[in-house]
């Protein structure tokens, strides 16, 4: 490990990251809503540990490694969340472990939350909720990669232990720079676009720029307890789909399609056609249950509110015009099931991925093949491209990791004291990303015990990273020379 210039390089993300609090300075002085002090000290405490990390580590230039991009990666995000956490600790004095739940939950965009009355806050710490998710809807690393180079750090070992998964070698630009600089505009694109709809379909600007943030982030934290339903929109709720399927489509397709100028870019993509279909047909076996069930009074509020939810969880969203843990019947699981397949990969949002999901169906359907034609050879293929066997491996082995974590994290929470609903529940909607959850955790983690809340914030760090590159650092090997 070349730890001088590990501990160098955290010195720089961390004062890169001391100006994000200038937004939420410059509003609590705009609203005049006694929070300026604590984003001044928030910046100070943030800027002054990324010198004293910086300034003696000055001269170490080592190139990094494979290994050495893992563990920045990884232990980036947790020193992430907590300097994240100081306004909610200075400014809404919440205790360290609500407020670190609260910053994770934050930049992992799972939308999870232990803050009730947010129609009170001030509106600067509201921002700063909102900010949080959008600059960790990307990767707060990825961005750092495309001005890192300007100062020396190489940045390709950090790409590769960010991206997610099977799509994490297909760049959109030749250069690792370029290739951040084009996902930061394009994300940047879509966030201006969604917040000038939000803007045009009725919301105040506050509100428009606060949920384009989490919605293209597919983040999900809101600037009002009752998320989107507080507006009672269809015309909101459309715009928010629109977003949130954009969100969790891969940003390498986005690029292809913008470049080219040309839609048929997303049509041509066989995890992006698996994706719609999804999404079409969650949504109408939703709704028609909701209909069947009488959860809603006509099919038009059952269609408005069974898309907008299966939306909102298939991308890993977690925004709500009802609270789903309350519907009906077999209706929740189905969502929690859509839940686990997730968005894209080179996506914002969680859960396993679709792509791997349609590798892991592809591998069931070979096998039941080989088993009836032992000597025939059965490639696995996406679209027309031939999937190796060391994919393929690495597809198992991600998801069998996956859910003996899901499994051992719900054993951890149901010893802590939660029931089984709840332990599933918050363990579905903090590993997959989600935010609400079942049971207890419905709608907040602020009554839970405080071990839930760790166990929570493993949870997410463990999703956002997915798997490999959190757990990795628990292997003896991995501290090897």
């Amino acid at each position: 490990m070349h730890w001088r210039a590990i501990i160098r390089l955290f010195g720089i993300l961390l004062m890169l990251y001391s100006l994000s609090f200038l937004p939420s300075l410059a509003l609590a002085r705009l609203y005049q809503d006694g929070q300026w002090l604590v984003f001044l000290v928030s910046l100070l405490l943030t800027a002054g540990g990324g010198l004293l990390l910086w300034l003696p580590n000055l001269r170490a230039n080592s190139e990094l490694s494979v290994r050495d991009g893992f563990l920045i990666v990884a232990l980036f995000w947790a020193l992430l969340g907590l300097f994240g956490a100081l306004p909610f600790i200075l400014g809404l004095h919440l205790s360290l472990t609500d407020a670190v739940f609260e910053s994770i939950s934050g930049f992992t965009t799972t939308g999870a939350t232990v803050i009730v009355g947010l129609d009170q806050l001030p509106k600067s710490i509201l921002y700063h909720r909102q900010q949080i998710q959008w600059l960790g809807g990307m990767g707060i690393i990825v961005l750092a990669v495309a001005i890192l180079p300007l100062l020396g750090v190489g940045g390709m070992q950090l790409y590769r232990a960010e991206t997610s998964g099977v799509a994490k070698h297909e760049k959109p630009t030749p250069r690792i720079a370029e290739t951040a600089r084009a996902l930061w505009s394009l994300y940047f694109g879509l966030t201006a676009t969604c917040g000038l709809a939000f803007w045009l379909a009725g919301m105040d600007p506050f509100d428009a720029i606060g949920h384009a943030f989490t919605t293209v982030a597919t983040g999900g934290f809101s600037t009002h307890d009752a998320s989107l339903g507080h507006f009672n929109s269809p015309l909101i709720e459309s715009i928010a789909i629109v977003f949130m399927l954009a969100g969790g489509v891969n940003f390498a397709i986005h690029f292809v399609a913008w470049r080219d100028l040309n839609i048929r870019a997303y049509l041509a993509d066989a995890e992006v056609r698996a994706y719609g279909l999804t999404f079409l047909g969650g949504s109408i076996f939703i709704a028609a249950s909701l209909q069947w069930s009488g959860a809603y009074a006509g099919s038009w509020e059952s269609l408005r509110h069974g898309t907008f939810q299966v939306a909102s969880i298939l991308t890993s969203t977690g925004f709500g015009t009802a609270t789903f843990g309350d519907w009906p019947l077999h209706i929740p699981l189905v969502l929690v099931i859509i839940s686990f397949i997730g968005g894209c990969g080179g996506s914002t949002a969680g859960g396993i991925k679709v792509l791997r999901v349609m590798l892991l169906v592809k591998l069931g359907v070979r096998q039941l093949f080989q088993l009836a034609h032992p000597r025939a050879l059965a490639p696995v293929k996406i679209g027309q491209r031939l999937v190796t066997e060391d994919v393929l491996f690495s597809v198992w082995g991600f998801s069998v990791l996956y859910i003996v974590t899901c499994l051992l994290l719900t054993v951890a929470m149901m010893a802590a004291g939660l029931d089984l609903e709840s332990a599933f529940g918050a363990v579905f909607t903090t590993v997959n990303l989600c935010g609400p959850g079942l049971g207890e955790v419905a709608v907040t983690f602020a009554t839970v015990d405080p071990v839930v809340k760790w166990l929570g914030i493993f949870g997410m760090l463990a999703g956002r990273l997915e798997i490999f590159t959190l757990l990795i650092l628990f292997m003896p090997t991995f501290w090897r020379n």
